[in-house]
Formats: C-alpha cells, sequence, structure tokens
C-alpha cells in the first residue's frame, strides 16, 4: 500500500479541472458502471458514455444503480454526487469529492472564527451580489432586510419580464407539487444550484459546514456559495421556463439551468469567487489542478516543518 507521499505521478486531476467541467449531468432510471475512465448509464435505449474527469456534479434521480467500481473512478476523478429526489428537487444525499490542500479549508476557518471577519466575509458575498452597493456598515441584520427586498424585487421584476402573475415565494418541503409553475421552477433550479455548490466547496477542500450568512446546517456554507448566483442565473431561468409551459416544469428547468451555467463558465467563475472570498491577496488560480502532496507538521510560533521525519532527537528541554 502507497503512502501518502508516494502516489503515482498521475491522476484523473489532470485531465479537467475543476472549473472547466460540465456543470451537472442528471441520470435517472438507469444502471450506472464503470468502463475504463469512463462511466456508462445502461437504460431501455441503450448504454452512454461519460468520461468521468469532465463530470462537476453527477445528480443520481429516482430508479439509479450505482456501481461501486463507478463510485470508484468518479472519486479519483473529483466528481461530486449527489442523490436527488424526484424531479431533481430534493436533495437526499451526497459523495464528498478528493482534495489534497488543506489551504482554502484553513482560511475558512480562520475567518470563520473570528466575529469581525466573518462578518466582513458576508459583507464580501454581499457585493458579489449586487454590485454597486456599499455594505460596509451594516450590520448582520441590515443585511439579511436589504438582501430579503432584493430578492422580492427580483422575483416581481422577472414575473413582469416575463409576464407571469406572481403572488410571491411559497414552497413546502417535501411538497413540490403544491406550488404553482413559478413556485416549481424556482425550487427545481434552486436545487441545481446547491449541487453546483456543494461539489466545488467539496472540490476546493472546503467545510460545507462553516457557513458565513447561513447557520446551523451541514451545508450552510453551501448554501452560501449557491445563493451568490440565485439572483442572476436562478430567478431568471425559472421565470423564463414557466412562462414557455406548465409542463414538466423539473426537467426542463434543469436542462435550462444545465446550459446557462454552461455557457456563462460558472463552475471556473465559483472556484474563483471562493478564492477570492477566503483568499483575496492570492491568485485565483484553480487548486485542484494541482496534483502534488504537501504535507507538513504544524511546530511553534506558527511555523510548519518538513514532515517524514522523527523529531525525538531534537532537544528543547
Amino acid at each position: 500500500m502507497s503512502t501518502v507521499g508516494k502516489r503515482g505521478a498521475s491522476s484523473p486531476y489532470e485531465l479537467t479541472r475543476m472549473s472547466d467541467r460540465l456543470s451537472f449531468i442528471y441520470l435517472e432510471r438507469c444502471i450506472i458502471h464503470r468502463e475504463d475512465n469512463a462511466i456508462t448509464a445502461e437504460d431501455a435505449d441503450g448504454t452512454t458514455h461519460i468520461p468521468s474527469a469532465t463530470i462537476g456534479t453527477l445528480l443520481l434521480g429516482p430508479g439509479t444503480r450505482v456501481t461501486h467500481q463507478a463510485m470508484s473512478v468518479l472519486g479519483d476523478s473529483g466528481a461530486g454526487v449527489v442523490w436527488v429526489g424526484e424531479q431533481g428537487v430534493r436533495f437526499y444525499s451526497g459523495g464528498r469529492s478528493l482534495t489534497r490542500s488543506s489551504a482554502l479549508v484553513e482560511a475558512q476557518a480562520t475567518a470563520w472564527a473570528n466575529r469581525r471577519t466573518r462578518l466582513d466575509v458576508a459583507r464580501a458575498m454581499y457585493r458579489m451580489r449586487f454590485p454597486g452597493e456599499d455594505p460596509s456598515g451594516l450590520t448582520r441584520h441590515e443585511l439579511l432586510g436589504r438582501e430579503g427586498r432584493r430578492v422580492k424585487e427580483r422575483y416581481r421584476y422577472e414575473a413582469a419580464r416575463v409576464g407571469l402573475a406572481w403572488n410571491g415565494r411559497h414552497y413546502v418541503p417535501g411538497d413540490y407539487d403544491s406550488g404553482d409553475a413559478a413556485n416549481q421552477a424556482v425550487t427545481a433550479a434552486a436545487q441545481c444550484m446547491y449541487g453546483i455548490a456543494q461539489t466545488t466547496v467539496a472540490a476546493l477542500g472546503c467545510s460545507p459546514g462553516l457557513g458565513f450568512v447561513h447557520s446551523g446546517h451541514e451545508l450552510a456554507f453551501v448554501l452560501d456559495i449557491a445563493d451568490l448566483y440565485k439572483t442572476e442565473i436562478a430567478i431568471p431561468v425559472a421565470f423564463e421556463v414557466a412562462a414557455d409551459s406548465p409542463d414538466d416544469i423539473g426537467s426542463r428547468t434543469r436542462r435550462a439551468i444545465r446550459d446557462r451555467v454552461n455557457q456563462l463558465g460558472l463552475l471556473r467563475r465559483c472556484v474563483q469567487d471562493i478564492k477570492r472570498l477566503l483568499l483575496p491577496d492570492e491568485a485565483t488560480d484553480d487548486p485542484t489542478g494541482d496534483d502534488t502532496d504537501h504535507v507538513t507538521l504544524q511546530s511553534d510560533h506558527g511555523m510548519n516543518v518538513e514532515s517524514g521525519r522523527n523529531y525525538g532527537e531534537d532537544v528543547y528541554w
């Protein structure tokens, strides 16, 4: 068995960086297996081959069965896997992808652990969502109030733009069909954004539970990141889909979101946005493209020392 420091020189990470991958692929009612470095999806219409290293998020819907070999290649490729409910609008479980660097999660934990820097990151997120506004002097409660007003305004604006009646956001957890076409589309779009955000957060090695706006949930930071693109992507696409037809809202919304996020290169942007939030003074290159292991040991005075050696011979007392 090889140790952490003796892995092979190549891995599926080298094939496609996180930021260059497809946003997500949704599969349902099929058997998912592995052939070489691709996964195969077999259903009544035949078998489809999908290169594993090109997948950002794989959404597994009802009726899917996945083999151990398929999960193995997806894990090696750093692809996110999310199990979702009927029409892809409920999150059930997620498989973590691999990462080798702890730089971002350490920066995230440092910023989160201090109330002042935690608020600074929340304000930076607000600036990303609503360019042109300066939230520097706003308290947390004022940030929440202003964000709520902006989202409501966006709902009304998009409804008027596409000519739909809008009576407010209504969603009953577990009862997707209770909402009208627009609300169903908004729910479906939000779930797609959560899947994309969760994959990016996991691929970069961040902690999904350490949120700067959301709190108290294992996916708090995922919700933070997904919300960065709610008013720009999710809400407009949802209203366009709902205005086009009330039929098959879930799958049509997923396809529309997929097309829009691929057109905009959202995965690359999401990677850069997370790095800009947590490591604002460093370059925004995709860290998942680095296939080297760099393990150190923590010493005194904030210093790290070389790993792989015994320090018992060093006398400090």
